[in-house]
């Protein structure tokens, strides 16, 4: 009997959407640095990315199980879910922490297609990984607030209506806990956008949309404020396991692409008459990928039900990214080397999804702070940062 956390229905749904954008489409976008914007749009149309907004606001009422298994999809299908998944995931600080008319206001236009909210500004490049001391401040004045400070690695800004924002309301001198005096904000990005925000856009190796951000005085209304002054690092956090779940099953998406690709290159090219696959040391490899993919989707399902049951899911999430995230970065070496040669030519798109995939290995956070995590928080090892 096939489990309930694999459905069937809504992968075959998106199989047939992720049909109409082949391989060539992406080799395009990819080519030209582009966005995928015709595939987004598919996506919202179709309500793919809405899937985890309750009925009431007009979305699907689906829980993080069932939207992984769509992200899982599009990239399964040969697609770039990074495109996208801020769109799933965002919208998340503010429907488990804003105010009934917040929700009320953004969500029902998030949910029909009309809002893009895939942005979340965290990330400093002062202060990385060490988010507790971010220097963005926002300060209140009057019914607004004043927000100074710089973000970096912040993805989709030109392709977003909305913004998640984490900034520094108290001083750090004044806390008692580093982790409070920090809140949560959405900022509109069509008033923000050269009316105190500047963006500036960061090249890089996988076409991953991404910016610096420079906040000049910029103002912001007090009353998108998410949830309670200064508990911003606590939303932030639950936000973060519902990401980090969501690129583990991109990630095991990627990993089926790869394992499909070598052992179908591996059956048809023959050398030495014979096909490569018959060989063992072509062979094994395949199959050890796919054990290790097979095996990373577990801890992704685990993680999203312990989400979907709002039950603590940090150590689960953490966990299967950073698994996932390995056994399609292994696939991706497996794929390369089967296809030697043509591993490197565009027109197979290995060399696409091989620069695709290894992002995950840093981010959205990197492999030894996972461990780390795990050393802390499961097996009560000393705190090492």
């Amino acid at each position: 009997m096939m489990p309930t956390h694999d459905f069937p229905d809504i992968r075959d749904a998106v199989r047939a959407l992720c049909a109409a954008f082949p391989d060539q489409y992406f080799r395009t976008i990819d080519a030209q640095r582009g966005y995928p914007e015709a595939f987004v749009d598919a996506l919202m149309r179709a309500g793919w990315l809405s899937a985890m907004i309750p009925e009431e606001y007009g979305g699907a009422g689906l829980g993080l199980a069932a939207a992984s298994v769509i992200m899982e999809e599009i990239n399964r299908c040969g697609g770039n879910a990074g495109a996208v998944h801020g769109q799933m995931y965002n919208m998340g600080t503010l429907l488990r922490n804003g105010s009934e008319a917040q929700k009320q206001k953004y969500l029902p236009k998030i949910a029909a297609g009309e809002l893009r909210i895939q942005s979340m500004a965290v990330t400093e490049p002062t202060t990385g990984s060490d988010t507790t001391r971010l220097r963005t401040t926002a300060v209140r004045k009057g019914d607004r607030y004043l927000v100074n400070g710089q973000k970096v690695w912040i993805s989709r800004v030109q392709h977003s209506d909305l913004m998640i924002l984490l900034a520094r309301t108290t001083p750090l001198a004044e806390v008692r806990k580093k982790s409070e005096g920090m809140s949560v904000f959405i900022v509109d990005l069509r008033e923000a956008i050269g009316h105190g925000l500047t963006v500036r856009p960061i090249a890089n190796m996988v076409n991953h949309e991404t910016n610096e951000l420079f906040f000049d005085n910029l103002e912001i209304p007090a009353e998108n404020l998410i949830g309670e002054q200064g508990m911003g690092f606590r939303y932030i956090l639950d936000g973060l396991n519902a990401e980090r779940t969501l690129i583990a099953a991109e990630c095991i998406g990627d990993g089926h692409w790869f394992i499909g690709r070598a052992t179908r290159y591996a059956n048809e090219r023959v050398v030495f008459d014979r096909p490569i696959g018959q060989n063992q040391g072509v062979q094994f490899p395949i199959a050890e990928a796919y054990m290790e993919v097979e095996a990373a989707n577990l801890m992704r399902v685990r993680a999203a039900d312990l989400f979907d049951a709002r039950q603590p899911c940090g150590a689960q999430a953490n966990m299967a990214k950073h698994l996932a995230a390995k056994a399609s970065w292994e696939a991706a070496n497996v794929c390369l080397q089967t296809h030697g040669g043509f591993g490197f030519a565009c027109d197979y798109d290995v060399e696409r999804k091989f620069r695709e995939t290894r992002l995950y290995q840093v981010a959205p956070i990197s492999t030894n702070l996972i461990y780390a995590y795990v050393a802390e928080h499961m097996l009560g090892l000393p705190r090492s940062y």
